[in-house]
């Protein structure tokens, strides 16, 4: 190897015999240094990158990231957690959260087995950036997580704990000045993560709504528009093809096979809406779309605008989660990706533990629980069981045909994040777009 190792960086970085072990290195055939390389543990790459010069160009090569990425899909599935410790909120009636301490979000690692037990834990390194003290995640990728300031002129930010690296995006083409309350309007955004496969490119979509004064979409001013930034450009560009529908915010936008999807909203006549699935495909920017099953009751003849469903990715398909009666949940599973005839319905029993307990909890406040109380499916497992989030008592982890529940060793918290996440080297060839902290 042409780079000797430097004498500070070996000092400062590594012990007497892990410079030997580098020292030998120098002397194996430039074909076998990628592949061992590639089974290292992520920190320890990194680590690497400050060996020499040629270590640091190989690293950051994008074929080397990609083939990293690859063997990292197929270790120990991992889910993130993202707690925030305090829900209380000091004005719990606005759009964005405000904690009434100072206590700071928590980001955790959970191996997905049998023991569930912590993989790994993250600082969160944004607190100085917001204007609000909570960030809400909009998605994982490939390593990536996607985090948004919740205020009017949110930033957003794409963030690899891993390499210890971050993007903070460029202001969108769609802020809020362009909407004025005192002429009666806003707007609600909707933001998804996905990825690119054909120009290996990360992309964010934001899908941006015109509502009133009262939060309600406004269906005579404007269709909804949607704009996407490219990590490869660094930029944000509005897509010109008209969207269907108003979307609803601050949902989350499962990415499975290739596309970004989310629940929309249409007018089907003066009185009365359907809900629907939007997909948008990340390589041809082309829209579709996938029916939902009907989900209101018959004395609402169809309408569905009180109706708000949340969907997530289940394997490579779709579930579909919202409330049922009581305490239960409904989850329609896509049993054949975007075939709307395979949507089957589960109801969950979420272990609640001494019923009579659970009872005493109840208040009659807005839909007949006590704020938060009501059972919240945050995801789903690798082996398909769905996470519930209950109020004051551990994550549950429940399979949909058995219907058995376990108690996870987490506590639950409101305001809780869970996505599926993988060990990645994405932004290490970015070293001009991405900050290190």
């Amino acid at each position: 190897m042409s780079d000797n190792l430097p004498a500070k960086v070996s000092k400062s970085l590594f012990t007497k015999e892990e410079e030997e072990e580098v020292a030998m290195w120098e002397f194996l055939p430039p074909e076998i240094l990628p592949n061992i390389l590639l089974r290292l543990p992520t920190k320890s790459i990194v680590k690497f990158t400050s060996v020499c010069k040629t270590w640091r160009s190989l690293i950051r090569n994008p074929d080397f990231i990609s083939a990293h990425l690859k063997l990292s899909d197929h270790n120990q599935p991992l889910l993130l957690f993202r707690f925030c410790s305090d829900g209380r909120l000091k004005q719990p009636y606005l759009d964005y959260l405000v904690r009434d301490t100072d206590e700071k979000e928590v980001y955790k690692l959970y191996c997905d087995n049998q023991d569930f037990n912590e993989h790994a834990r993250f600082d969160f390194p944004f607190h100085t950036l917001g204007r609000t003290p909570i960030f809400r995640v909009v998605g994982t990728c490939n390593g990536l997580v996607c985090v948004e300031d919740d205020g009017l002129l949110g930033r957003i930010i794409l963030w690899n704990p891993c390499v210890r690296m971050f993007v903070e995006l460029p202001t969108p083409s769609i802020t809020y000045q362009g909407y004025h309350e005192e002429d009666g309007y806003g707007y609600d955004a909707a933001i998804g993560l996905g990825f690119d496969s054909k120009t290996n490119d990360y992309k964010v979509v934001r899908v941006v709504t015109v509502v009133d004064v009262w939060r309600c979409v406004d269906w005579g001013v404007s269709s909804p528009k949607v704009e996407v930034y490219s990590l490869a450009t660094g930029e944000w560009s509005m897509v010109t093809t008209a969207l269907p529908g108003a979307v609803h915010p601050c949902d989350p936008m499962p990415f499975v096979n290739g596309a970004l999807h989310w629940v929309a909203l249409r007018r089907t006549n003066y009185n009365k809406h359907r809900n629907f699935i939007t997909v948008l495909d990340l390589g041809d920017m082309v829209f579709r779309e996938i029916a939902l099953p009907i989900l209101s009751d018959e004395k609402d003849y169809g309408n569905e605008s009180h109706i708000h469903p949340l969907i997530s990715a289940y394997g490579n398909s779709l579930a579909l989660i919202h409330g049922g009666r009581g305490l239960n949940l409904n989850v329609w599973l896509m049993k054949r990706y975007a075939d709307a005839s395979s949507w089957t319905k589960i109801v969950i029993f979420p272990h609640l533990g001494p019923l009579d307990q659970a009872i005493n909890d109840i208040e009659d406040v807005g839909y007949g629980f006590k704020p938060g109380f009501k059972p919240s499916a945050k995801g789903f497992r690798k082996n398909g069981e769905v996470l519930v989030e209950l109020y004051e008592q551990p994550f549950v982890s429940q399979d949909l045909e058995t219907h058995e529940c376990k108690d996870l060793p987490i506590s639950a918290y409101n305001y809780t994040f869970v996505g599926s996440y993988v060990k990645s080297l994405v932004l290490l060839d970015k070293p001009n777009r991405a900050a290190t902290y």
